[in-house]
């Protein structure tokens, strides 16, 4: 029977995966792991068949997971789990060298199934929004933001107030506040929340890349 290691920082959902596991009756679940750490050295003892890893960990990433597994097992299958379903996490994964993407809010029927692609073929990639994140990024569609409106929304994404954006991009309050209006009208929201859901959305905002000045 296919093994299978657990990488999530919650309990919960390590539990109501292992259930999903188990309920399907065709992989046996070898152990479980709440950080990086714990999951390069839990993987490294079990050498399980799969490994089902969420994105957010305490002491990094699961794409950390993702990438020093693939190095040291290229046969392993793995799979990526993520709160936050955007194009950019789907292509980090592919990049990592996963084997399956999964949104958390799929049904765990589809973790199992990924996980299942994963054990056969955990060189080749499945995610079920691979085919449209592909032709987004090839025919790029939405609002076309400025090289300065990019500036803007990746400093909205830090934090930054409007006095903060001014400082940075040397420009005046007034001029940083009619950045944001015009990006706020692009991106059809009412405050920074609504802009920064929009533009991961859309693929406008990608994780540690920032645009340059």
């Amino acid at each position: 029977m296919p093994t299978v290691l657990l990488v999530d920082d919650h309990e919960l959902i390590r539990q109501g995966l292992r259930r999903a596991f188990e309920r399907a009756g065709d992989f046996d679940v070898l152990g479980e792991a709440g950080t990086v750490a714990d999951a390069m050295t839990r993987a490294d003892e079990l050498q399980p068949d799969v490994v089902v890893t969420d994105i957010r960990l305490p002491d990094g990433s699961g794409l950390d997971v993702t990438r020093r597994l693939r190095a040291a097992q290229p046969s392993l299958g793995i799979v990526v789990l993520t709160m936050y379903a955007g194009d950019d996490h789907l292509f980090g994964a592919l990049d990592a060298g996963a084997s399956a993407f999964v949104p958390k809010n799929s049904p765990v029927d589809e973790v199992v199934a990924a996980a299942r692609h994963a054990y056969v073929s955990p060189n080749a990639f499945s995610a079920a929004e691979l085919a449209e994140a592909m032709k987004r990024r090839l025919t790029p569609s939405g609002p076309q933001l400025s090289a300065r409106e990019s500036q803007v929304l990746y400093l909205l994404a830090d934090g930054m107030s409007v006095a903060g954006i001014s400082k940075k991009l040397y420009i005046s309050e007034s001029t940083a506040k009619t950045h944001i209006s015009k990006l706020y009208g692009k991106l059809d929201a009412g405050n920074r929340a609504q802009a920064l859901m929009t533009a991961l959305r859309l693929g406008l905002l990608r994780t540690g890349v920032a645009p340059s000045e």
